[in-house]
């Protein structure tokens, strides 16, 4: 039993070798996403192919990603966030960072992708690469020890979240 290359902790064989293989389709964004990443690792260029929307195939180059999957090692996959991908939803985003090394230099690939549900199935439709917009960032609010404090608790900042 060999551990997923997405990291899942899960194995290979019951992570992401369903949705490569057709037995499964990806339920989440997420699922789609980790389940792209081991494709790189397995190199299953097809599968890399099938997952774009439609209207993103035209300039998929199969030379440039075979080339990149083959010549990689791949060192892992973190997920930072996600948001949308429920059953209710029809897009979603994935947060995430994928490492590799190419050329004897370990390279880091920060990316905000978006996903978009046909039917039943999830496609990858387009990326950030630099992580997410900044209308998405987390924003620190700095509170002084008597400022009320900014969880909404109504209580001051050094006796609530502060303490």
């Amino acid at each position: 039993m060999t551990d997923c290359p997405c990291g899942s902790g899960l194995s290979y064989d019951a992570c992401c070798k369903p949705f490569i293989t057709g037995t499964a389709i990806a339920p989440t964004p997420e699922a789609l996403m980790r389940s792209r990443y081991s494709a790189f690792t397995v190199v299953d260029i097809d599968y890399l192919h099938d997952t774009l929307a439609a209207d993103q195939r035209h300039d998929f180059s199969r030379g440039d990603a075979e080339k990149w999957a083959r010549n990689s090692k791949w060192l892992g996959l973190e997920i930072h966030g996600t948001t949308g991908g429920g059953t209710a939803d029809d897009e979603g985003t994935v947060d995430f960072t994928a490492r590799f090394k190419l050329d004897g230099r370990t390279e880091a690939h920060r990316e905000n992708s978006r996903f978009q549900r046909e039917g039943e199935r999830w496609f990858y439709v387009e990326g950030q690469i630099g992580g997410p917009r900044p209308e998405q960032r987390r924003v620190a609010v700095k509170a002084g020890r008597n400022d009320p404090c900014p969880c909404g608790s109504g209580q001051k900042y050094k006796k609530c979240c502060g303490a």
